[in-house]
């Protein structure tokens, strides 16, 4: 089975997290934490950084490492790196993505994530 790995950005402000609805491929309509995969040769934190500024136009401030998680689609296995993150500089643009929420902690469920996304909540609702 393919294996992909990737780093997610759990955006946090005011007590709100960060959702971003996809708006392409496979999963379009569906929601999860932005991010993407590592190029070779790429450190985590840096991989995290380029993917946000390309996705959502914004510099972060990588926080610390909330958890990884590992989840088999169907025709890939999944490692998710998830960094809890501030927004350093500049103002949130949807570049790649169709729709985007702050979500306080009781209204995370509130929409349909990715499968990998909702193990990532679990773990948010527990802080």
């Amino acid at each position: 089975m393919k294996k992909i790995e990737v780093v997610a950005a759990i955006i946090y402000k005011d007590g709100t997290y960060f959702a971003t609805q996809r708006g392409y491929g496979e999963f379009e309509g569906m929601w999860e934490f932005p991010g993407g995969k590592i190029d070779p040769g790429e450190s985590r934190e840096v991989a995290l950084k380029r993917e946000i500024q390309e996705e959502l136009g914004v510099d972060i401030a990588i926080e610390n490492l909330l958890c990884t998680t590992e989840y088999d689609y169907p025709s890939f296995h999944l490692t998710m790196h998830c960094y809890l993150c501030s927004i350093a500089s500049g103002e949130i643009e949807l570049r790649e993505h169709k729709s985007a929420l702050w979500l306080t902690s009781d209204k995370l469920e509130d929409v349909a994530w990715l499968p990998a996304d909702k193990d990532v909540i679990d773990k948010l609702k527990s802080l």
